[in-house]
């Protein structure tokens, strides 16, 4: 059996500094806390007496887990938004919280997963970025051993609610725009993740548009990569007369390609990244409130953690033209 001598070991620090993490002392660095807990992660590891305490502690934790995109630093302004508008809420709602990322977890089983929550005292958690793949992350909301929000995509249990915009309406609403405000017929629609749930519901809304106004549209995958937008706009831009993409990113990557291909096509992105403001071309894009949807996501799990059943909140969207003027400061 796992001891507290074989996380300090394990975690190269002090057994008493690894007590300190598991009773959430204050005066203990990131770095240490971060250490300790992928120890307690790789372990395996459950204190009995964290355990025993478990049940004398008040609301517990609120854990903020998130799928930060390792790949690029161009979208870390999305994840900084949630967490900021997360702790800005819990604090208002003096609610304690932790961040953690789902690479601490890759490999790890759900009961795992849901013992380390248990010894970290996490009574509930909101996860951003879950995709359909995400099977352990699937089992941890339906067994409902914490209450969970979920942002963008369909979980809701009598423990979980759904918070996110339209998504489906979103996309309509800013290619009707592009396309109307520049006659457009012929669409290259640059698709999310070919695992991800928004880009779903984005392409429904895509293929609605198309059905209703008689148009041609090929559909790529673009990944959110503004590398694979650009390589798919050198390749299929030519012959259509708008690209439409399911992010902001993919968006810049479509631009800058079209620029080096020297043609004009208008573009439409996703988002509303401030990095859309930089790009020296106007482009429609539809604004999500990042900061807002994790207070909002906050709000609804304190409604869960007080007793309320889950259900699917839907916030506004708005479309916008990001320049470079408006995001100065």
């Amino acid at each position: 059996m796992v001891s507290i001598k074989d996380v300090a070991r394990h975690a190269g620090v002090a057994i008493s500094t690894v007590s300190k993490v598991l009773n959430n002392y204050p005066n203990v660095s990131e770095e240490t806390r971060e250490k300790v807990n992928k120890s307690v992660v790789e372990l395996n590891f459950v204190p009995n007496s964290v355990a025993a305490a478990l049940s004398s502690k008040q609301a517990g934790r609120v854990a903020l887990l998130i799928n930060s995109n390792m790949k690029t630093n161009a979208i870390d302004e999305i994840d900084m938004q949630y967490i900021s508008g997360a702790l800005n809420k819990a604090m208002e709602l003096n609610l304690d919280v932790i961040t953690l990322f789902f690479c601490m977890f890759q490999g790890k089983t759900t009961e795992e997963i849901i013992r380390y929550f248990k010894s970290q005292s996490i009574a509930g958690i909101i996860i951003y970025g879950v995709s359909k793949d995400n099977k352990v992350l699937h089992d941890l909301i339906a067994s409902q051993e914490f209450k969970c929000v979920v942002i963008d995509a369909p979980f809701v249990n009598d423990s979980t609610s759904s918070v996110g915009i339209d998504h489906k309406k979103a996309q309509y609403d800013v290619a009707k725009k592009t396309i109307e405000d520049n006659k457009s017929e012929k669409i290259l629609y640059i698709a999310g993740k070919r695992n991800g749930y928004v880009t779903d519901e984005r392409l429904l809304g895509m293929e609605a548009l198309v059905k209703e106004k008689n148009l041609s549209m090929l559909v790529r995958n673009g990944e959110f990569s503004e590398l694979q937008a650009r390589n798919i706009t050198m390749k299929f831009a030519k012959n259509k007369d708008v690209v439409v993409c399911a992010s902001d990113l993919m968006a810049i990557g479509a631009m800058k390609a079209l620029i080096e291909m020297d043609i004009f096509r208008p573009v439409c992105g996703f988002d509303g990244i401030i990095l859309m403001g930089y790009v020296g071309k106007q482009m429609n894009t539809v604004r999500q409130d990042f900061a807002e949807i994790s207070a909002r996501a906050m709000e609804e799990l304190q409604l869960l953690l007080g007793g309320e059943k889950g259900r699917k909140v839907v916030l506004e969207h708005t479309l916008v033209r990001m320049k470079y003027e408006d995001i100065i400061c």
